[in-house]
């Protein structure tokens, strides 16, 4: 088992607020398979994934996956069944839209967090802004994005397998925007039961 800490960052984004926020996770790395990805820091640290089983984006990721077929208790059955819970951008936003800047900025410090990781088989992209940061990355270490530009409602069902991993474009399971749309929540589920299926597959 391993303590993680999500890097800092040094630089100040003028379009986020700036928690230094560093969750320390007792995740075991070598078992991780699926990294799920959302889009920013809440603006309550103790609602971020692994702040316990009240935090809110706990709690909204245990209903998606709920709604998928799969029943979580608690953030520790979750990594246990190699499920890591991150966030594209290591800050809360001020608004509701980030810059390019921002997101490329950040995606060095998720680059550094899924290095980590040398056993995943599957990234799910939760929203534009995961999807990217996913895209900054791939472009800077391999000279190519993995998901095509193009509403995630057209792309979603397709296949983007690179270098052993699959990419799963999807929607945000955090924040009020899951708890309303109802078609959102559908495909949602529908990307984890793919993903996870996915998954096993890999392992059979």
């Amino acid at each position: 088992m391993q303590m993680l800490r999500e890097p800092i960052c040094e630089k100040l984004c003028s379009d986020v607020n700036h928690e230094a926020f560093s969750p320390q996770v007792p995740v075991d790395v070598e078992k991780i398979k699926l990294v799920m990805i959302s889009e920013a820091l809440p603006k309550e640290l103790n609602d971020y994934f692994y702040a316990g089983e009240n935090a809110s984006f706990f709690k909204t990721t245990q209903t998606a996956f709920e709604d998928a077929g799969y029943i979580f208790r608690s953030i520790a059955e979750l990594s246990d069944t190699g499920i890591y819970l991150t966030t594209a951008l290591k800050c809360s936003k001020q608004g509701y839209l980030v810059t390019a800047d921002t997101v490329k900025h950040c995606s060095y410090c998720l680059e550094q967090e899924l290095d980590l990781f040398k056993n995943v088989k599957v990234i799910m992209c939760m929203g534009d802004v995961a999807i990217k940061s996913i895209n900054y990355i791939y472009k800077r270490k391999f000279g190519e994005k993995v998901i095509p530009s193009g509403s995630t409602y057209k792309i979603r069902n397709q296949e983007f397998l690179y270098r052993g991993i699959r990419f799963y474009p999807s929607y945000t399971q955090t924040g009020d925007s899951f708890n309303i749309e109802k078609s959102k929540r559908k495909m949602i589920a529908e990307d984890i039961r793919n993903a996870m299926q996915f998954v096993r597959r890999e392992e059979a």
